[in-house]
């Protein structure tokens, strides 16, 4: 399956009162290949998958994404032996807007104050409308991907 995705930076909060629903994620990240990783991810405690994504193709915004379920107590065991330390922590709001979902993405733990807003597309030349409190485009700023927040968390950037 092929993953086409544009991120942005929210430029308020204006998406909040937009939100229909919010689950709680922690993914971690084995260890860094050159052509794609591999991930560990847990929703809300209850449910479990195993990802793995291509490097970005020549568009630039997509990639191969193949995923998984797996059950609860091997992610917990993926996650302690096989990610050490190296685990994202967020809450996932869902927006709708226009024909599309958005998913913000709050960080916190090591990335707190960071909020990403993503939109899936069918395909990369797919049309759709920005909503207002959708800023900067960072698709192309690697530091924003969940893999390079794991290795460089937000709180040290510099700012």
């Amino acid at each position: 399956m092929i993953e086409t995705e544009l991120k942005f930076l929210p430029k308020n909060d204006g998406w909040r009162s937009q939100a229909t629903r919010h689950v709680t994620i922690r993914q971690g990240y084995f260890t860094r290949a050159e052509d794609y990783n591999v991930r560990v991810r847990i929703v809300d405690g209850k449910s479990a998958k195993l990802t793995i994504k291509s490097r970005k193709l020549e568009s630039g915004i997509s990639r191969y994404e193949f995923e998984y379920p797996i059950p609860l107590e091997d992610a917990e065991t993926m996650m302690a032996e096989f990610c050490r330390g190296r685990v994202v922590e967020k809450t996932r709001h869902y927006v709708d807007f226009a024909g599309h979902r958005w998913e913000v993405d709050e960080f916190f733990g090591a990335n707190e104050g960071l909020v990403v807003a993503e939109i899936e597309l069918e395909s990369v030349d797919e049309t759709f409308e920005k909503p207002d409190w959708a800023g900067e485009d960072v698709t192309a700023d690697s530091r924003y991907g969940n893999q390079n927040l794991a290795d460089k968390p937000y709180c040290d950037w510099k700012r």
